[in-house]
């Protein structure tokens, strides 16, 4: 029987909840469970199947695992797992999409919210114990773009309007779709920019996306105007964004992924003005596992009956498959 190897971040608790999950239905299998990649070792190089985020990943997993047919991602986002070098070609890898509309969305509303209200001037007030008042922006009548047009902007759209707001879609593939005001395709950020008064970043990372909200994005805002990133921290040229806070280029940021996550003790972001840092939190939410077991058993089910081609999501076929 295939052996299982469990590689996420997460809190012990959710992580023994897979694998408890997983052995429920199938207990004919060996499973493994590690917070780090630095932990594989004692299991890598018998591992046939690994579930894991991306953000946790490290080459030296795939590289050390000769015997790895099947990669599960965890989440929706799958860079720094396709594109790790050592990846072999003929292990497949399938994602997690569809049930992070509800938190990203939320978490995206209260990052607004947050930038709009100046929260972290309330808490700064209370640790000093100190009664401050200050008019609050309003997110009726402005205008967000949302820079990737999938299932979790579909459903944070509606959230916006009921907020009401004037939505823009900023995609690569513009359609016509529920609750955007106006869709532009992605070539037309820049000239965009000055319209809006949210730029939220939700598009997947890859070679087209990577460092495109940049420095002349950033020069085309509005300078009262505020970025929220919660997509891939290497959607966003931090190095930009830090000049752009700091200049006044734009009035704030809330940032919830990061180029290298954990963000380190060293990064100028922490010390940036008007940057407020969440931990990678948008999806990470209560009853996540629940959420994602049906896809992640039902390709396993597929997976052990050797009918892999029929697994949902797949996101990256093995060489030897034919189209």
């Amino acid at each position: 029987m295939p052996n299982v190897l469990i590689l996420t971040e997460v809190q012990e608790a959710m992580r023994a909840r897979y694998k408890a999950m997983l052995l429920e239905q199938f207990p004919q299998l060996t499973i493994n469970v590690v917070g780090h990649h630095n932990d594989v070792g004692p299991y890598i190089a018998n591992t046939d199947i690994l579930l894991c985020f991306s953000p946790p990943m490290a080459d030296h997993v795939v590289r050390d695992a000769p015997k790895l047919k099947w990669i599960q991602a965890l989440g929706t986002g799958v860079d720094n797992i396709i594109d790790l070098p050592s990846l072999g070609k003929e292990v497949v890898v399938t994602n997690v999409r569809g049930i992070h509309g509800a938190p990203v969305s939320e978490a995206t509303i209260a990052y607004m919210l947050s930038l709009a209200r100046d929260l972290p001037r309330a808490t700064i007030a209370q640790d000093k114990g100190q009664w401050e008042r200050w008019p609050a922006a309003l997110l009726a009548g402005k205008t967000v773009g949302i820079l990737g047009v999938g299932l979790i902007a579909e459903y944070l759209a509606p959230i916006c309007k009921t907020f009401h707001m004037t939505t823009i879609g900023i995609s690569g593939s513009p359609r016509a779709t529920k609750g955007f005001d106006r869709m532009v395709h992605r070539d037309e950020l820049v000239k965009i920019a000055p319209e809006l008064d949210f730029l939220v970043a939700l598009t997947p990372l890859n070679a087209e996306t990577r460092g495109i909200v940049g420095a002349k994005v950033f020069a085309a805002m509005k300078p009262t105007a505020y970025l929220v990133n919660v997509a891939r921290g290497g959607v966003v040229d931090e190095a930009a964004l830090v000049a752009a806070l700091e200049g006044g280029k734009i009035a704030g940021a809330a940032l919830d992924v990061f180029a290298q996550e954990p963000l380190p003790a060293n990064s100028p972001l922490w010390k940036t003005k008007n940057v407020t840092i969440f931990s990678h939190l948008g999806g990470y939410s209560l009853g996540y596992e629940d959420r994602a077991m049906p896809t992640i058993a039902g390709n396993m089910a597929k997976f052990l009956a050797g009918d892999a081609k029929s697994m949902i999501n797949i996101v990256r076929k093995p060489a030897s498959w034919s189209d």
